[in-house]
C-alpha cells in the first residue's frame, strides 16, 4: 500500500463496516489505485468516512465522484435504535404486523421468539377509510379525525409516520389524503405512505416495508445530509452516490424517500465487485464468497447477472419488498469461534470472537479457538500481518487450539485441520443453498473469493464443489469498497397487475408499461441523469394460475407478442424449479420497471510483466497440507509478475489478506493482477 497523498481527478468509494471503513481510491490521470482502512466510528458513522478520505490525502476537489456503502440502516435495525414511529391504518388492521405470515425461522424451536415489531401496539393507529379491491372509494377520509389523531401524535412527540391502508396498492388516494393533512399538522415529521413506497398486493409485505422505510427516513435523511455538508466543507460540491440493495445508487436527495432500500447497503458492494472481477476475467458465471472477520456473504451471477430476490429481510419476519440482490449470509469468519457441541460433534461459528477481543493470537484478551488461530497453526498465516504493523501470537494460538485437541483426543494440528474443515464445509453447504438449490450446476461457475478471509478458504471450497477456478481479486480486502464505483443510479418501479395472461391484449400490456416508465422517467430526470445516459428494462412476473410465488421474465419494449413471454416463463420455470407445465393457465401477478442511470466507471489498467517470480520471494515456512507439514514458499503479491504461473503449494502474502495455494492447485497472475487459481 503507498502512502496517502493528493490525488486530482479520483473516483472515491467507501464501504463502512461494523469494525472497519475501507477506501478505494482510483485516480483517472495515472490510473493508479490507492487502498487504506480506518476504523468505524459507529456513534458517528459519516467521521469514519471523513477520516478514510483523510487518510487518502483528498480533499473535495480532487474528487470527480464519491460513492459509498454504508451500515447505518442496517446496523439501526439491528440494534432498534430508531426514531419514535407512528403507524395509521385502517381500522381493523394494526395487528397485520404483528400477525405476519404466522411464519417462524425455525420451526423446530418453540421457544425462540420472532423479533418485536418495529414499532410497537401502543404506536399503531386506525382510522375510518376503506377501498375494495377494484380501487372504489368505499370510505373516504374524515379529515376531523386525521387532524385530531395529528395532534395526539405531536403530544406524543412522533418523529416519524407510516400511512397503510387496505388495498391502497390499487388507489392511493385516501393514504395522499392523509399525508397532506398531517405535512400541514406535523411539517417537521417525516411521512411516508405505502401506495408511494411499495404499491404492491399482499398487505403484511406492504406494511413491513413501508414501516422500515419510516422508521429508518430520519436516520438516513440526518446521517446523509450531515455527511453531504462535511463534504461540501472540505469542496466536494457533486451529489454523493449511496449504493443500495438493489446493486444501483442513488444520489443524496433521493435517499430520504426510499430509505429503507439501504437497509443492506454495505451487503450489496461485494455481490457488485464480484461481478466485475469475474467478467474482467472472462467468466459471465461467478459466485461470489466475501469471507470476512464474522460472516461470509455469498452472491451468484448467471450469464452476467446477479440474481435477485423480493423475499428478504434483516430480521425474519418483517419483509422488505424492494428488489435486492440475493445474498446468502452465514456466520463463517475469521473470528468464527470452534466448539464441542452436546452431540460430541465439532461446531464451527456462527458465535464469533468479534474485534474485541478477537481471535486469540491476536493477544487482545481472546482465548477460545477460531479459524485464524486454527490457520495461523497451520502455518497458512503468518505471524506477521499488515506489513508487519500487526503480529500474531502464534503460541497463544496453540493453547486455544489445543482446547479442541484434547476436547477429541488429536494432535493440535489435526484439531486445527479439523476446525477448517468444518468452517469450509460450512460454507460449501451455503454455496450449495444458492446455487444447486436454484437449478445451478456449481462445476459452470467461477469462484471469486475476497474479503479478508475468502482467499485463505477459496480453493478448498473450489475443491470441495468442483469449481474449476477461483478468482483472487487484487484487493480482496476492499474488494467491497471498489464495488461502490462500479454500479449505476437504479431505480424500480413496480405495481400489482392481476389477470390471466391469455386476457390480455398486446395494447393493454404496452400501456401499462408505458406509465411505469413514464414515472421512471421523472426519477432519473430528479437524480440528474440525461436522457442519453438512461435506459428502462421491462419485467412481467408470471405465475401458473393459483400459485403463491412468481418469476419475472424479462419484456422487450416493442412486445408483439404474448406467446414469446409465456414460453420464456416455461423455460425459467422448468430451470428455477426442474418443473413445467404448459398446458397449465398462466396469469401477470406483476410488472416492473428498471430505470438505470450510467455512471461513468473507472477503466482499470492492464499491467505488462516486470521482473520475475524469484523476486517476490520472501521466505519459506512448514506449512501443514493434507496430514504433514510441507515447506512451502512465501511470495509478496505486490512483487509477483502479470502472466506469471506457478504450482502450489504456496503462500502469497499483501497487505489486506493472505492467499493459500494447496498442493495440486496451479495458479496464473492475469493482466490485471487478480490471481487465477486452477483447480486440477
Amino acid at each position: 500500500m503507498k502512502e496517502g497523498r493528493a490525488m486530482t481527478q479520483s473516483r472515491l468509494a467507501i464501504d463502512v463496516g461494523g469494525t472497519f471503513t475501507d477506501v478505494f481510491v482510483f485516480n483517472e490521470e495515472t490510473g493508479e489505485v490507492f487502498v487504506t482502512k480506518t476504523s468505524s466510528t459507529p456513534s458517528n458513522p459519516e467521521q469514519g468516512i471523513l477520516n478514510g478520505v483523510e487518510k487518502a490525502g483528498l480533499n473535495g476537489k480532487d474528487i470527480k465522484i464519491f460513492s459509498h456503502g454504508t451500515t447505518v440502516g442496517t446496523n439501526a435495525l439491528i440494534e432498534r435504535k430508531l426514531p419514535k414511529t407512528a403507524l395509521i391504518t385502517t381500522k381493523g388492521f394494526r395487528d397485520v404486523i404483528e400477525i405476519r405470515r404466522g411464519t417462524k425461522e425455525d420451526i423446530w424451536d418453540t421457544y425462540k421468539d420472532t423479533a418485536r415489531p418495529y414499532i410497537q401496539r401502543r404506536d399503531r393507529f386506525e382510522v375510518t377509510e376503506r377501498i375494495d379491491y377494484e380501487g372504489n372509494i368505499l370510505q373516504a377520509i374524515d379529515e376531523e379525525e386525521v387532524r385530531l389523531l395529528a395532534k395526539k401524535l405531536k403530544r406524543r412527540g412522533t418523529e416519524s409516520i407510516a400511512v397503510c391502508f387496505l388495498n391502497a396498492y390499487v388507489n392511493g388516494e385516501n393514504e395522499a389524503s392523509v399525508k397532506k393533512i398531517l405535512k400541514e399538522e406535523l411539517p417537521d415529521v417525516y411521512v411516508c405512505i405505502s401506495s408511494e413506497v411499495l404499491p404492491e398486493i399482499f398487505e403484511h409485505e406492504r406494511m413491513s416495508t413501508t414501516i422500515i422505510n419510516a422508521v429508518l427516513g430520519p436516520i438516513m435523511s440526518n446521517y446523509i445530509s450531515k455527511l453531504s455538508n462535511e463534504m461540501q466543507n472540505k469542496g466536494y460540491e457533486e451529489e454523493i452516490l449511496v449504493l443500495h440493495s438493489g446493486g444501483g445508487v442513488m444520489t443524496s436527495s433521493t435517499v430520504p424517500r426510499y430509505a429503507a432500500r439501504l437497509a443492506s447497503s454495505g451487503i450489496a458492494a461485494g455481490a457488485i465487485a464480484s461481478k466485475h472481477i469475474a467478467k474482467l476475467c472472462g467468466f459471465d458465471n461467478a459466485i461470489g464468497l466475501d469471507m470476512g472477520g464474522t460472516s461470509t456473504d455469498i452472491s451468484l451471477m448467471y450469464k452476467g447477472d446477479i440474481r435477485i430476490t423480493k423475499d428478504w429481510s434483516i430480521e425474519y419476519g418483517y419483509p422488505i419488498g424492494f428488489p435486492s440482490i440475493e445474498i446468502l449470509t452465514i456466520g463463517a469468519g475469521g473470528g468464527s469461534l470452534a466448539w464441542k457441541d452436546e452431540g460430541g460433534s465439532l461446531r464451527n461459528g456462527p458465535q464469533s470472537a468479534g474485534a474485541v477481543p478477537g481471535p486469540a493470537c491476536y493477544g487482545r484478551g481472546g482465548t477460545e479457538p477460531t479459524n485464524s488461530d486454527a490457520n495461523l497453526v497451520l502455518g497458512r498465516l503468518g505471524v506477521d500481518l499488515l506489513d508487519g504493523t500487526m503480529r500474531l501470537n502464534k503460541e497463544a494460538a496453540s493453547d486455544a487450539v489445543k482446547k479442541i485437541a484434547n476436547a477429541f483426543d488429536q494432535s493440535v494440528e489435526e484439531a486445527a485441520s479439523a476446525i477448517i474443515e468444518v468452517a469450509n464445509a460450512n460454507m460449501s453447504d451455503a454455496v450449495r443453498l444458492i446455487s444447486v438449490r436454484r437449478g445451478y450446476d456449481p462445476r459452470d461457475f467461477a469462484l471469486v473469493a475476497f474479503g479478508g478471509a475468502g482467499p485463505l478458504h477459496g480453493a478448498y471450497l473450489a475443491k470441495d464443489l468442483n469449481i474449476p477456478k477461483v478468482i483472487i481479486p487484487t484487493h480482496p480486502g476492499v474488494a467491497a469498497a471498489m464495488g461502490c464505483l462500479l454500479v449505476d443510479v437504479r431505480h424500480d418501479i413496480s405495481k400489482t397487475y392481476v389477470k390471466k395472461l391469455d386476457e390480455v391484449n398486446v395494447e393493454e400490456l404496452t400501456n401499462q408499461f408505458s406509465e411505469l416508465q413514464e414515472e421512471a422517467r421523472a426519477l432519473l430526470e430528479e437524480e440528474g441523469i440525461a436522457e442519453n445516459s438512461s435506459s428502462l428494462t421491462n419485467f412481467i412476473d408470471l405465475r401458473y394460475k393459483g400459485q403463491w410465488r412468481s418469476l419475472a421474465v424479462l419484456v422487450s419494449d416493442q412486445i408483439t407478442s404474448l406467446d414469446a413471454i409465456l414460453e420464456a416463463f416455461h423455460q425459467e420455470h422448468e430451470r428455477e424449479f426442474a418443473f413445467s407445465d404448459k398446458g397449465q393457465a398462466v396469469e401477470i401477478f406483476g410488472l416492473r420497471v428498471t430505470a438505470i442511470g450510467t455512471v461513468p466507471k473507472p477503466n482499470f489498467p492492464q499491467y505488462a510483466p516486470e521482473g520475475s517470480l524469484e523476486d517476490a520471494f520472501k521466505e519459506t515456512r512448514p506449512v501443514y497440507f493434507e496430514g504433514k507439514y510441507i515447506e512451502t514458499n512465501v511470495y509478496h503479491r505486490d512483487k509477483i509478475p502479470v502472466h506469471t504461473q506457478f504450482e502450489g503449494p504456496a503462500i502469497i502474502d499483501q497487505l489486506d489478506t493472505t492467499t493459500v495455494i494447496p498442493p495440486g492447485f496451479t495458479a496464473e497472475v492475469d493482466a490485471y493482477k487478480n490471481i487465477i487459481i486452477t483447480v486440477n
